[in-house]
């Protein structure tokens, strides 16, 4: 008789503070052992001499539009493109369905179509609009992770911007209930008003898009939503954080010793302005991508520890929506696509600027389960759920047919990363082997309330 369902042999394992060869056991989807040389036998054994493996990607940042607008990107699509990338928990944004995720009967809907389609784990935030403060503690108690808001128009009449009495309201429902709020951090005063005066005078191409979306409308939203969070006592998680004016408020704000953390996006860490000059809509995204010193900044920012998180803001829409012969940037789909690839950016910047791998674990994996108190993931230990990606230094140039959303378009598209995921493992199960989504099985598991302590 096998002692273990799940042998991995010799595998260079990225813990949370070393990388070392090991091997690793799992029984019923936990890890129970991490020895050189493990005795016994297991019914599936894997040698993975000379393979990285990483704790599976928690994406805190996903859009998957179902339901209402799955012929953007489902559960099914999504899920399996995350697992090709090495995630195994993602966080479905509340937006881009119908109905969004703003009352506790939407939350659940979408939860059954997640349980029957997501082949990894998922976590639903709940969304704070306008008149839905209401129902923002029917939504917690029923497992959503936390909320969302912008401060910027959305894009999508049925999820509105929250206005600051819709702010104050829900950042107090919320600090009570001791959730977090997600933000995203634009000045609709001040974005809205430059768009308005660039369309008038048709300036429509990138550099006015550019233009209309300035770092200092993000500054100038997080500084207020900053001040909001101190008198309302509302943690704070500010999304795709594009600027070091933005951080270096929100680096005062947690020396002050507030409750607040921050991501950003590969997409602003490999590309820039130039990238959407260069291939149009696929590029566009909110906030944009700034100029090449702006991007520098904010690597070197990475570097020097001041981004928490690392998520994809994975953002898909129909081709005909990014089509690129529009014209008008303003008329274009702002999102970027490309949740499969958060993993191999953030190795492809470790290679590239002497970054240990043990924080790029820390980056996809290990701050986004502990701010979010997902207590049995976001590292590789005895007693955590066994979620890999085991990864190989072998180049990976991304083509259409390696691609798993939906819609192929995307800016990463002929990029090509010096490393690639050869296998992910969901709970100690194979979900995505060498190119292969294993489609005989569905193991995705909503991470609701009783998952989350």
């Amino acid at each position: 008789m096998a002692n273990y369902d799940l042998l991995i042999r010799n595998g260079l394992v990225v813990f949370s503070d070393e990388v070392i060869q090991t091997d690793i056991a799992v029984k019923k989807g936990v890890i129970v052992k991490l020895e050189a040389e493990i005795d016994g036998t297991a019914l599936e054994e894997r040698d993975a001499t000379g393979l990285y493996i990483f704790p599976g990607v928690i994406d805190v940042h996903v859009h998957f539009s179902e339901p209402g607008r799955e012929q953007w990107e489902g559960f099914e699509t999504g899920s399996k493109m995350m697992a090709a990338g090495g995630c195994t928990t993602f966080f479905d944004m509340p937006l881009n369905g119908i109905p969004s995720t703003i009352n506790d009967r939407a939350l659940l809907g979408k939860a059954e179509i997640g349980k029957k389609k997501s082949v990894v784990d998922f976590a639903l935030w709940g969304g704070l609009v306008p008149n839905h403060e209401k129902d923002i503690k029917g939504l917690a108690e029923n497992g959503a992770v936390g909320f969302k808001a912008f401060l910027s128009e959305t894009g999508n009449d049925e999820f509105e911007r929250a206005d600051d009495d819709t702010l104050l309201n829900g950042m107090k429902e919320i600090a009570s209930l001791g959730k977090i709020l997600a933000l995203h951090a634009e000045s609709a005063p001040i974005t809205n008003w430059l768009q308005k005066e660039k369309q008038q005078k048709g300036l429509v191409s990138a550099d006015d898009y550019l233009e209309s979306r300035p770092i200092i409308a993000e500054a100038e939203a997080v500084d207020r939503a900053l001040t909001y969070a101190k008198l309302t006592g509302c943690a704070l998680h500010f999304v795709h954080i594009s600027s070091e004016a933005a951080i270096k408020k929100i680096e005062a704000a947690k020396l002050e010793g507030m409750d607040v953390t921050v991501e950003t996006c590969p997409h602003y860490l490999l590309f820039s302005h130039q990238d959407l000059v260069e291939k149009g809509p696929i590029a566009k995204c909110a906030p944009p991508l700034r100029e090449k010193k702006e991007q520098e900044r904010l690597l070197q920012l990475l570097i020097d520890g001041k981004f928490d998180m690392i998520s994809s803001d994975h953002s898909p829409c129909p081709y005909s929506m990014k089509d690129p012969s529009v014209y008008n940037l303003f008329e274009a789909w702002g999102g970027i696509s490309g949740g499969q690839f958060t993993l191999l950016s953030m190795i492809e910047l470790a290679l590239n600027h002497n970054i240990p791998f043990t924080r790029v674990a820390e980056w996809t994996s290990e701050a986004p389960a502990k701010r979010f108190h997902l207590q049995s993931k976001g590292s590789i230990q005895v007693g955590m759920d066994a979620d890999f990606a085991i990864v190989s230094m072998k180049e990976f140039r991304v083509t259409e047919d390696n691609f798993f959303a939906k819609h192929k378009q995307s800016v990463y598209l002929d990029h090509t990363f010096p490393c690639q995921v050869t296998s992910t493992y969901n709970r100690g199960k194979l979900i995505y082997d060498n190119g292969d989504i294993i489609e005989s099985v569905s193991f995705g598991k909503w991470l609701h309330e009783r998952d989350i302590s």
